[in-house]
């Protein structure tokens, strides 16, 4: 990793409009790393093909600099950097993916699974506890044991690479939510790490970007929590230093549940079509995370040197209106 100098990334996703949520979370990892006169990257997460959408890289960064954050390196940087702007979009590292992937694959550390999405909640029908938010299932092991044999593997229409996790407990810190300890095999369970072509998943991919580019500081929503148990597996494995992680509690709606269009048009791209000011979506912001009494309209600027992670509410914030 990077000696000395903290460098942080936003790493959006172009898969849809920034949303009030995703704003606070960029501008708190934004002001994170200029407070700490760090370096900042700009990283387009769009390896989730399907769901990308032509016009959000774009929209992406004009909502970004419209909210005044800025960043040092990017795919947009015109000026010579020290990264190749290439190398900060996903879609353009696949072999790179691909040779830690072959990797992890020759140690055994990987097995090949045929296992589909409703299989594996049919599997999982037992219920497992966990104090950890989950996006499905918790994997039941159907196809741990198998093996494959590379003919086999070459004649199956559709599989995944999964990480076995070892058995054990794993701690670590969180900026926000501090000690954090959980045994990953029984409450995660093994995760997809890529598809059987080799398409990276997020875990991976985000652990060798992460690398890659000497990131020391990680800004994200809370929800990805439970990743981190994931990522620190691969990092360790791989003998990487593992970045400082901060899970920003999420902004919700009036139903506890993260902002969607079932809570009105949140988007950053519809406040400007509204004509309301960026110093007014940066002032609600920063008064939701604590960095001013008021929700008072005021620059991105204005907020370096406010900061303070112990401060930041360790529970959502609801959205009521601007």
């Amino acid at each position: 990793m990077n000696g000395c100098r903290v460098v942080g990334r936003l790493a959006p996703s172009p898969t849809g409009a920034l949303h009030l949520g995703n704003a606070r979370t960029f501008l708190l990892a934004w002001l994170s790393i200029r407070q700490q006169h760090g370096k900042l990257l700009l990283r387009i997460e769009d390896i989730d093909s399907p769901r990308v959408k032509p016009w959000a890289l774009q929209a992406t960064i004009d909502d970004l600099r419209w909210l005044g954050i800025d960043w040092d390196e990017g795919p947009d940087s015109a000026a010579p950097t020290d990264i190749d702007p290439k190398s900060l979009i996903q879609s353009q590292r696949l072999p790179r993916y691909q040779a830690i992937l072959d990797e992890l694959i020759s140690q055994g550390r990987v097995f090949a699974c045929t296992c589909t999405r409703s299989e594996v909640a049919e599997a999982a029908s037992a219920p497992h506890e966990s104090s950890m938010r989950l996006e499905g299932p918790i994997y039941p092991g159907t196809c741990r044991e198998k093996h494959f044999s590379p003919q086999e593997l070459n004649q199956l229409q559709k599989f995944a690479w999964r990480w076995r996790f070892e058995e054990g407990q794993v701690v670590w810190h969180d900026g926000i939510h501090g000690p954090m300890c959980a045994r990953p095999a029984q409450q995660l369970g093994d995760f997809v790490v890529a598809r059987g072509d080799g398409v990276p998943a997020y875990q991976l991919a985000v652990v060798v970007d992460d690398h890659d580019q000497q990131v020391t500081e990680v800004v994200r929503g809370d929800d990805l929590l439970a990743s981190t148990y994931r990522q620190l597996a691969l990092s360790d494995f791989l003998h990487w230093p593992s970045p400082k992680y901060f899970h920003i509690p999420l902004i919700v709606g009036t139903d506890g549940r993260r902002l969607a269009k079932r809570h009105g048009d949140t988007r950053l791209g519809h406040f400007r079509e509204q004509g309301v000011a960026p110093e007014k979506i940066v002032g609600y912001l920063a008064w939701t995370a604590n960095l001013q009494p008021t929700p008072s309209p005021l620059c991105a600027q204005q907020l370096i040197g406010r900061l303070e992670w112990s401060k930041l509410p360790r529970g959502p914030t609801t959205f009521q209106g601007l």
